[in-house]
């Protein structure tokens, strides 16, 4: 009998813990500052920029996937989903018809209006908008959270520790002036809010436009010639040379002309919040550590 009592017991703990498991909610707060709570792992998902798309294949749930928006081409499996996103909006009746469990969208990719009427779908949505480096490892922990994947953990840890190796190398070095060239006509260019100039500040060097106000920026031929800088930066996909930076070799004066420290990166790579911007980063390192005496 006491055998049996001792099994009846066991039986009910067993049976309290997976219920409790099941029971389980899925809860983070997304980069807007608003929580999200799921009763179970996002099972159906649709992901509304490149770089989500790129991360959700990184944790292992690219299966899950079951659309995406334009530009979405990392890794290849994710170019045959369809595109629900591009430039000019969203296609809110095609993410309806998909019944997703999940919509993961780009903050600041949409206007306000957008955001609001992919709320109203009543579809569950997180609002991906990291501004630091660190925040690209959270936010590789939250969707893991979203997503029960048995990744994130090892996928952020390793992140962490590839930053801080960058950063132990090359933050202390003697610094480097450095403009980051986001278009050629009109110039623009990015203040040191941006993550950009976290990966700048990482590798020893300086955002010669650190004090701008906005994120980005129109400037002046004459602004850039006046602060010197020694490395000038701009992106192109692949990080094909495709002329961008051409322009500024009528500037002889200028020290990144002068020692040929114009540098084109790759732009997949450093303009998407994933773990391959680190891959950005070592190479900008690289590049402006070859610009110091």
């Amino acid at each position: 009998m006491k055998r049996f009592s001792r099994g009846l017991r066991a039986g009910v703990i067993v049976g309290m813990l997976a219920a409790a498991a099941c029971a389980r909610a899925y809860t983070v707060i997304d980069d807007s500052g608003r929580t999200l709570s799921l009763a179970r792992p996002a099972e159906r998902i649709v992901s509304l920029s490149p770089g989500i798309t790129e991360l959700l294949f990184a944790l292992g749930v690219g299966n899950r996937v079951v659309a995406v928006s334009e530009f979405s081409d990392y890794p290849a499996a994710a170019r045959s989903l369809p595109r629900v996103a591009r430039a000019q909006g969203i296609d809110l009746e095609r993410i309806a018809a998909l019944q997703p469990d999940l919509v993961v969208v780009w903050g600041s990719g949409y206007a306000p209006a957008l955001l609001e009427a992919l709320r109203r779908l009543a579809v569950p949505m997180y609002v991906h908008e990291p501004r630091t480096l660190d925040a690209i490892a959270r936010s590789i922990e939250r969707l893991g959270e979203l997503t029960a994947s048995d990744r994130a953990a090892a996928i952020s840890a390793d992140f962490r520790s590839r930053l801080a190796a960058l950063h132990r190398r090359y933050a202390r070095r003697v610094t480097v002036r450095v403009f980051y060239q986001v278009w050629a006509n009109p110039i623009m260019t990015l203040s040191g809010k941006h993550l950009v100039s976290e990966l700048m500040r990482t590798c020893g060097a300086s955002n010669i436009f650190e004090d701008l106000g906005p994120l980005v920026a129109t400037v002046d031929i004459e602004s850039v010639i006046a602060a010197r800088p020694e490395v000038i930066i701009a992106a192109e996909p692949g990080g094909a040379d495709r002329g961008a930076l051409a322009a500024w070799r009528r500037y002889p004066q200028l020290p990144a002309v002068a020692n040929d420290h114009l540098v084109t990166l790759d732009a997949d790579e450093l303009d998407r919040a994933t773990v391959r911007i680190l891959d950005a980063a070592a190479a900008m390192c690289e590049q402006v550590d070859r610009a110091r005496p």
